[in-house]
């Protein structure tokens, strides 16, 4: 009888071990799938920020939850790459047309973006979306917000490179996580560039460039987070 138990208990083990394994890998896939939802990478959860918009509305991270949106550190006066990005925004404004789409541009030069100067900008760009908002706020503050974005934004101590930025674009989902999808190499891409180019690959830039490859890959991935 011991025998014959403890052949059972050796059956059921090996019956056992598998059945863990097949949970286990379908556990698996199932947070994968939530991770790579629609092809997409999870960058990380988006860094929460308070800022003051061109209406003098306060506006948070949490506002934004439910909607697909876009951030970009820029400012008014910019003569060089602020244009073009602001440029490009407008056009995926344009083309998304979605209650459920926003952008979040935020100032690194707050002491002359005051929310009527925001206001301004706004018209001369030709936002239309309420939900495109020009954010402005405490300096220091915008410059620790851009760090936690990992966009680069010159140090405000530096005279020479307080308003230099990085054109890059971060893409956030409804529920507050940056996302990104794949390059070439099969490597998450992180950020998006909001320049143009003088070669459809995207690899001179050029203020006067025709090309915007980013900006058409954008708009696909804008769309399959909206769904």
């Amino acid at each position: 009888m011991k025998k014959n138990n403890k052949k059972n208990n050796n059956t059921k083990s090996k019956i056992i071990i598998p059945v863990v394994v097949i949970a286990l890998l379908f556990a698996g896939i199932g947070i994968s799938m939530g991770y790579f939802k629609n092809g997409l990478y999870t960058v990380m959860k988006v860094p929460d920020f308070e800022l003051t918009d061109q209406n003098g509305k306060k506006i948070t991270n949490k506002d934004m939850l439910g909607k697909v949106y876009l951030v970009e550190f820029f400012y008014s006066r910019c003569p060089t790459i602020c244009p073009v990005m602001n440029s490009n925004m407008k056009a995926i404004e344009e083309e998304i047309g979605n209650p459920d789409f926003g952008i979040i541009s935020i100032s690194i030069d707050p002491e002359n973006d005051t929310p009527e100067i925001l206001q301004q900008h706004a018209r001369k760009v030709g936002a239309k979306t309420p939900n495109w908002h020009f954010l402005t706020g405490d300096r220091t503050y915008i410059g620790k917000l851009a760090d936690e974005f990992n966009i680069y934004v010159g140090d405000q101590e530096d005279e020479g490179e307080s308003l230099n930025h990085s054109g890059m674009i971060a893409l956030v989902d409804k529920n507050g996580n940056l996302r990104c999808r794949y390059g070439k190499n099969n490597m998450p891409i992180l950020y998006y560039s909001g320049l143009n180019y003088e070669d459809p690959e995207g690899k001179i830039p050029k203020l006067t460039g025709k090309y915007h490859p980013d900006r058409e890959i954008l708009i696909e991935d804008i769309r399959k987070l909206l769904q």
